[in-house]
């Protein structure tokens, strides 16, 4: 085996005639082969970020929102995925999750405060029966019968309540006419009778309290 004189051999041993061209020469503009890694960690962090969006809006079923004190249950079932009407101790809103969108809608309704001071004996809150009656439309006309936003399980579940089944326990109830109510525990009752009453006015004839289990 030869033995060659110590030295420098950088570009020489490996064939890379395109990055060998010039090197060492002294002369001429010297080849630049550094990899510039910023667009790469921009387009991962703008990824990163639109997945953790992704997933908060989708990953967790139910939140309690901030400030709302939810009643507690012996008794608390999993709730599924539906359009949530809050009513706090301020005023009632309502989230609806939209097939076409990766993050809810949320809509300011009327405050609690205009609902007690209307005298007017009424069963039904105009502005909330607007929303729900076209959140229900949506959903019972557009999304079930096509599927979208739903699962499997969904769809079957809404199967069988045609046939006049029960549904399974612990499997998905059919997300048609179902409502969330999230309300806070020192909540009027006059306040939650209007509330119900307006949705299943709207259609949403299968609603569920969203309650803190008992620890």
């Amino acid at each position: 085996m030869p033995v060659h004189a110590g030295g420098p051999r950088l570009y020489r041993s490996i064939k890379f005639e395109h990055l060998a061209k010039g090197a060492g020469s002294g002369h001429g503009r010297a080849a630049n082969v550094s990899l510039n890694l910023t667009p790469f960690v921009d387009m991962m962090t703008i990824l990163v970020t639109f997945l953790l969006m992704v997933f908060s809006a989708t990953g967790q079923i139910l939140q309690a929102q901030k400030g709302l004190q939810l009643p507690t249950a012996k008794r608390a079932g999993m709730l599924q995925e539906a359009p949530i009407i809050i009513v706090s101790s301020q005023e009632v809103v309502v989230i609806l999750q939209e097939a076409d969108s990766a993050m809810p809608r949320t809509l300011p309704i009327i405050t609690v405060e205009a609902l007690l001071r209307d005298q007017t004996p009424t069963w039904k809150i105009d502005a909330l029966h607007e929303v729900l009656k076209a959140a229900y439309d949506d959903i019972h006309n557009n999304r079930i019968p096509t599927g979208r936003g739903y699962d499997k399980e969904q769809i079957a579940a809404c199967d069988r309540e045609k046939q006049g089944l029960p549904p399974i326990e612990g499997k998905p109830l059919c997300p048609d006419g179902l409502a969330i109510v999230q309300a806070d525990k020192d909540t009027d009752a006059r306040v939650i009778n209007m509330v119900v009453n307006t949705a299943r006015g709207a259609g949403f004839e299968k609603l569920l309290f969203a309650v803190k289990k008992q620890e």
